[in-house]
C-alpha cells in the first residue's frame, strides 16, 4: 500500500489540500470527492489511492469549499456555478505540478466536475470514469438527495450518521466505515467556513447543475459511467442518460450497491478503473 502524503499548494487566488500517492508525473489519475457534508478527498478516496499509488501517480485534493483547501468568503451560487471555479481551479492546481495529462475519477458531484473539465481542456483529458455521477436533466430529488442539501437543519453526528447509512446498500458489513467516516467528517461539518460553502453550494434560488445534450456529445474521451444500481441519492437513471449522450461512454451497473461504488464494491471499482486506462473500454 502506498502513503498517502498531504500538502498545501497555492494559486494565484486560492490554496489547495492536496492528497496524493505515487511518483510525480506529466500524467496523473485526479480522484475528485462528492459533495457530501464534511466531504474531503481523503474520506472518499484514501483506500483506492493506497492501491493504486505503486502503479500511478494519483491526487485526491480537497475541491474549493470543502475540507481544508479554501473556502471563498463570497462564494459563488449553486452547484453549476461552484463546480465552474473548481474546475477551473483544478487546471490551475495541474499546471503548478507539472501534470499535462489526466485520467478523470469523479464520485458524484465530481462526477459533475470532472465534466466541466473536459469541457474546458478537452485535449488535456485521457479518460474519464463518472461514478454516481449528476448532471442529467429533470432528475428527481431523492429523499437522500434533499437530506443532503438541508443537512445543516440538524448538524449532529446521528443526522450524518444516518445520511451517510444511506449511501450504502448493506450496512451489515459497513457500520465500522460509516463511523470511521462520521469521526473524520464532524470536525469540519461543525467549522463556520464549511457551513458558509455548503449553503452557497445548496442555494436553492440557483439553477439545475444539468448538461445540455450539445455539450454532453461534443465530448469525444473514453468514459466508463459506472453506478450503484441501489443507489438512493442519485438515481441510476443519471448515468443512463450521460452514457446515452456521451458518443463514446459505457455503462456499468453495479448490482447490491448504492452511492459509493468505490467503498461498497472496491475490488470491482479498482478493476474498472485499470481497465479503462488500459484501454479496455
Amino acid at each position: 500500500m502506498a502513503t498517502v502524503n498531504s500538502t498545501d499548494v497555492t494559486l494565484s487566488d486560492v490554496t489547495y489540500r492536496v492528497h496524493s500517492t505515487g511518483e510525480a508525473s506529466p500524467t496523473a489519475l485526479l480522484f475528485l470527492h462528492g459533495s457530501g457534508p464534511g466531504a474531503t478527498g481523503t474520506s472518499n478516496w484514501k483506500a483506492v489511492i493506497e492501491e493504486l499509488g505503486d502503479r500511478y501517480y494519483c491526487l485526491a485534493p480537497d475541491m474549493i469549499g470543502f475540507g481544508d483547501s479554501e473556502h471563498p468568503e463570497n462564494p459563488p451560487s449553486g452547484m453549476k456555478a461552484f463546480n465552474l471555479l473548481q474546475a477551473q481551479t483544478l487546471w490551475e492546481l495541474l499546471d503548478k505540478l507539472g501534470v499535462d495529462k489526466v485520467h478523470l475519477v469523479g464520485n458524484s458531484m465530481g462526477g459533475m466536475i470532472s465534466i466541466r473539465m473536459a469541457l474546458s481542456q478537452p485535449e488535456r483529458v485521457e479518460t474519464m470514469l463518472l461514478m454516481g455521477s449528476g448532471g442529467a436533466p429533470d432528475l428527481p430529488i431523492t429523499p437522500g438527495l434533499q437530506h443532503l442539501r438541508t443537512f445543516y437543519a440538524d448538524p449532529t453526528p446521528d443526522s450524518l450518521r444516518a445520511l451517510l447509512e444511506s449511501f450504502v446498500y448493506d450496512m451489515d458489513t459497513l457500520t465500522g466505515v460509516v463511523d470511521r467516516v462520521v469521526t473524520e467528517r464532524m470536525p469540519y461539518v461543525e467549522r463556520a467556513d464549511v457551513k458558509r460553502s455548503h449553503a452557497a453550494m445548496f442555494d436553492p434560488k440557483a439553477g439545475p447543475p444539468a448538461f445540455t445534450d450539445e455539450e454532453l456529445s461534443s465530448l469525444p474521451h473514453t468514459t466508463l459511467c459506472v453506478h450503484g444500481r441501489d443507489d438512493i441519492i442519485v438515481p441510476v437513471e443519471s448515468s443512463t442518460y450521460l452514457a446515452k449522450t456521451m458518443p463514446n461512454a459505457t455503462l456499468h451497473i453495479i448490482p447490491k450497491c448504492g452511492h459509493w461504488t468505490q467503498i461498497e464494491a472496491h475490488d470491482t471499482f479498482v478493476f474498472l478503473l485499470e481497465s479503462l486506462i488500459a484501454g479496455k473500454f
